[in-house]
């Protein structure tokens, strides 16, 4: 979403204001009431810290508000505060429903997603070699509640390499200790790790440790190589490219994505490749209608239109599909699913979600990468969160959540074609 084009108050920060990205993670986004002025975010959130801009997200032709919000604080700890003291609270007490708050995704990352805890509570720091795990938690200590410390070592020797790790339980925590150590630490957040190794971060580590001793020539550090990575899906390697190409890490090191000709199958495996390419473009215009889905889904796996569906692409165990609940049972609990990069399609998705018995009806909302699943059990629903949320499955990442308790089905039906 274009904050800046659809936004009020202004329509973005003021002349004068710092970037919106500076300092990182100090921004945070709202899900709120269409009906909220802004006088009230800024009452409730300026407890937390400097607010140096708020703007509600609108409609371009009739300006009223999307019930989306974005506030930027001074510092990223007062934003992680915010988001943890408010997420999940009503603004008023007139208000039935309780907003959701989350550290909102850096505009250089390309990603739309909210940022994960994993993100924002691991914080790698540089330190003397004779310090011990006792030593490190001491030190930091100090700014919070930390889950756990942890020394890099020679593999060979034992000895330490004058890097550590520093887990804290919350993400403000992290943050202040972030801003407030001593800058010799040169303290940054870690990347999570399943996004880079450690090795990587060691060697970011380095070239600031030659920044530091005054070496002028740091990019000769990392010497070209390259590595060969093979997907289990044709869909997963197309999205690692998009997202990976180009991408400099450590800074000033750019990495070059390209895809492997696989032998004799070389030209079949292109081919799947730009198959699947013009599969995923076509999905946000057509999982919504179930005729095309049936024509996606012959795309995506290769197969015409009578052709049975391969298995469900994912590493984590699924149960045995069961038998859907009747549509007009009365809904117990109600989930709602967040897809990233786009919706899987709908007959996936109810394949999915029946397996924990109890299903009324699973649907996606209409040019959104979201959707529902009702289920007439609480113990089922319960049941899928714990087994899919932040799980992949054909390349797309779940999300899946406690919806908003259920309005009144027979007064408003969801579409789902």
């Amino acid at each position: 979403m274009d904050e800046a084009s659809s936004c009020g108050s202004g329509g973005g920060f003021r002349p004068g204001v710092d970037s919106l990205d500076e300092p990182p993670n100090s921004r945070i986004f709202l899900v709120i009431s269409k009906y909220t002025p802004e006088s009230v975010l800024r009452e409730r959130f300026s407890p937390f810290g400097e607010i140096q801009d708020i703007w509600v997200v609108r409609d371009k032709h009739t300006k009223e508000s999307k019930g989306i919000a974005f506030i930027k604080f001074a510092r990223s700890s007062q934003a992680c505060r915010a988001m943890e003291e408010m997420h999940g609270q009503c603004l008023s007490p007139s208000d039935s429903k309780p907003i959701k708050v989350f550290i909102a995704q850096a505009r250089s990352s390309g990603s739309h997603r909210d940022v994960e805890d994993e993100e924002l509570t691991r914080i790698f720091v540089m330190i003397p070699k004779s310090y011990t795990e006792e030593d490190l938690r001491d030190k930091f200590k100090v700014y919070g509640d930390i889950e756990y410390c942890s020394i890099i070592k020679n593999k060979t020797t034992g000895e330490s390499k004058g890097l550590g790790y520093v887990r804290y339980l919350k993400p403000s925590q992290a943050a202040q200790a972030i801003e407030n150590c001593d800058r010799s630490f040169r303290a940054i957040l870690a990347e999570p790790k399943n996004k880079a190794s450690e090795s990587s971060e060691q060697d970011y580590y380095s070239s600031v440790r030659q920044e530091a001793l005054g070496h002028e020539h740091r990019v000769n550090m990392f010497p070209f190589g390259h590595g060969v990575v093979r997907y289990f899906n044709v869909a997963s390697a197309i999205y690692a490219k998009y997202k990976l190409h180009g991408f400099q890490y450590p800074p000033g090191n750019r990495i070059g994505v390209s895809f492997l000709e696989d032998g004799s199958n070389g030209t079949d495996l292109l081919r799947k490749m730009a198959t699947q390419m013009v599969a995923a473009q076509l999905a946000s215009m057509v999982w919504n209608n179930p005729g095309q889905q049936q024509f996606l889904a012959s795309l995506q796996f290769g197969g015409n239109s009578g052709s049975q569906l391969p298995q469900i692409q994912t590493d984590i165990v699924l149960p045995s599909c069961k038998k859907n609940a009747p549509p007009e049972t009365a809904v117990k609990e109600r989930l709602f699913i967040v897809f990233n990069p786009h919706p899987l399609p709908l007959d996936v998705l109810e394949d999915i979600f029946c397996r924990f018995g109890n299903l009324i009806e699973v649907y996606l909302v209409s040019g959104k990468n979201v959707g529902y699943a009702k289920y007439a059990d609480r113990t089922s629903a319960n049941d899928a969160i714990a087994t899919l949320h932040g799980k992949i499955l054909n390349g797309v990442r779940l999300k899946v959540m406690l919806a908003d308790s259920p309005r009144e089905e027979s007064n408003k039906r969801q579409r789902t074609y």
